[in-house]
């Protein structure tokens, strides 16, 4: 009896389970119909298609066709979608422009025709002055490629919203910029087209953006954002698009990642310090009162953290002298103290003009050397020959040549925000 008691409660499972696999079939089922159902109501709309239009004449703005090829592997990023009909062409055109190609110049009688028969195709502007407008901004996104546009140094989220938003709803989000391991910045875009504006929790609280763009910054000098940052940002910023029935386009993680590590590779490259010593000949020791009236009379600032400061006069910094021994120069010791030399450093990767800025800081060491009494040498204690110097400009030149090659000109604003 035991044997036949257990066998029907075997049968009663397997019935039970092949009831419970039907019903989710079956609820399956009628999910589909309802999304097939919902998709074909959606679509019933149709919209007139202009460029099948025949009887329209239509010129065309001239493109290049020859695409600039960069030899590093970049991931690639989605277009990004707009959900206005009225507005996917100019966008369309837009995001082409700023991708792959560029805009040829003709002369201003042809080129103010052809944007006037744009105008009247696509619809993007009402008269001549509002689509100039628009290819004025064109111009501008590409001038802020740097700043922006150029994804390769951040992982971007574009937002785009049916409805502008205003600063206000924004205030929350902003203040999560240092939550993800990296600096997060916010740029908005009153108008499909219009020119990029970076937005700070400083900003009016009633300045109106249709499309917003979140940065999330790949490397500093600690190294590459994580993956677990880049997730919980793209999250942060989906769920705040969701709760505002907007759209987003976004980079893949993984992708995002790899770039991060690239970049942090080639910022390793490039982060380097020049330093020439300066030291007594004969073992001696430099005074503090002598090296800082020296120091000023060359244009040095002493400054916080213990060292001097030569700064353009735009408040760029130029290079630092500090001290050779680990004592800082500070102003309340300066008249006492003694030290067996000084140091130039120069952060490469920061500063604008390299070559001519080392330069300047090779003839300061030598004045320092001269006046002094003391010789110049590298980290090793040996003197710097003419031909040694001349190696490190050298070496500084394919520095500056290599940044340059990957859009980093150093000095820049994005190199100023990744070598900190």
């Amino acid at each position: 009896m035991g044997q036949i008691n257990m066998s029907d409660l075997q049968i009663n499972l397997i019935v039970a389970g092949i009831v419970i696999i039907l019903a989710v079939i079956f609820y399956n089922w009628l999910q589909q119909r309802r999304n097939q159902r919902n998709t074909k109501e959606a679509f019933e709309n149709k919209y007139e298609d202009v460029l099948l239009e025949a009887e329209k004449e239509r010129i065309e703005p001239k493109i290049k066709k020859e695409l600039k090829i960069d030899s590093r592997v970049e991931p690639s990023i989605k277009d990004w979608e707009v959900e206005d009909p009225d507005n996917q062409l100019g966008q369309d055109y837009l995001d082409l422009a700023n991708k792959e190609i560029e805009i040829i110049e003709t002369d201003s009688q042809l080129e103010q025709h052809s944007l006037h028969e744009i105008n009247k195709d696509i619809g993007i502007a009402e008269d001549d002055s509002q689509l100039q407008q628009y290819v004025d901004a064109v111009n501008e996104r590409v001038k802020q490629g740097e700043s922006v546009n150029n994804n390769a140094f951040d992982y971007v989220v574009n937002i785009q919203f049916k409805t502008n938003i205003t600063v206000l709803y924004l205030v929350e989000i902003l203040q999560r910029k240092v939550d993800f391991g990296k600096p997060v910045r916010w740029y908005g875009q009153k108008f499909i087209g219009g020119s990029w504006e970076e937005i700070t929790i400083e900003s009016g609280r009633n300045i109106e953006y249709k499309c917003l763009r979140a940065c999330l910054q790949l490397v500093d000098r600690s190294g590459p954002v994580s993956e677990v940052s880049l997730s919980e940002f793209r999250d942060m910023v989906q769920e705040f698009a969701e709760l505002n029935n907007a759209v987003t386009d976004n980079l893949d993680i993984g992708e995002a990642y790899s770039q991060a590590v690239l970049l942090d590779q080639f910022c390793a490259e490039v982060d380097i310090m020049i330093g020439i010593n300066v030291i007594s000949k004969d073992g001696g020791a430099f005074t503090g009162t002598k090296i800082r009236s020296l120091a000023e009379a060359s244009g040095f600032k002493l400054e916080g953290g213990g060292i001097f400061n030569l700064q353009e006069e735009n408040d760029d910094a130029k290079f630092i002298l500090q001290n050779y021994e680990t004592t800082p120069f500070l102003p309340e010791n300066m008249r006492k103290m003694t030290t067996s030399g000084v140091t130039f450093l120069f952060d490469v990767p920061r500063i604008k003009n390299g070559d001519r800025v080392f330069d300047q800081m090779t003839s300061l060491a030598g004045t320092f050397a001269s006046t002094l009494g003391g010789i110049m040498v590298d980290d090793n204690k040996v003197p710097l020959s003419d031909s040694g110097i001349d190696r490190i400009k050298h070496k500084l030149v394919e520095i500056y040549s290599a940044m340059e090659s990957k859009n980093l000109p150093a000095g820049g604003e994005i190199a100023l925000r990744l070598f900190v």
